[in-house]
């Protein structure tokens, strides 16, 4: 695995990030709009997951990466299971709702390995040098 200086360069960071994006763009252009409690729900936890990522790396420690990653996976599932809480409210057409469920699905196992690699990694961050 190649260093990563910063977290802009993480996949796992790019990929949340494009979560955020894509459900920033569900909210702007259907009814979720006007669903004030949803819409700021699944604006929040997808906002979470970007941002638990970016501030585990920067806390320079194995340790708290991992604990911040496992909220950032968190988040995710919470961003998946309020993808069913649109489609339901028919918010969403079809194909626009798996591509997001396949996105987050895949987000999720991409975080869940990371950690795996973390775990076995004898590096223990910078913090700890």
């Amino acid at each position: 695995m190649s260093t990563i200086r910063k977290f802009e360069d993480l996949e796992i960071w790019k990929l949340s990030r494009d979560i955020c994006n894509d459900i920033n763009m569900l909210i702007r252009s259907t009814p979720l709009e006007k669903d004030f409690k949803l819409k700021e729900q699944i604006n929040g936890s997808s906002g979470s997951i970007m941002d638990n990522i970016a501030e585990g790396f920067e806390r320079n420690g194995n340790k708290e990466f991992k604990q911040f990653l496992s909220i950032a996976k968190g988040s995710c599932g919470e961003t998946r299971s309020q993808l069913y809480r649109i489609k339901d409210r028919e918010y969403i057409n079809d194909q626009k709702f798996n591509d997001l469920i396949e996105k987050t699905i895949e987000l999720s196992n991409k975080i869940g390995s990371f950690i795996s690699y973390l775990n076995k990694t004898e590096f223990k961050g910078h913090k700890y040098k």
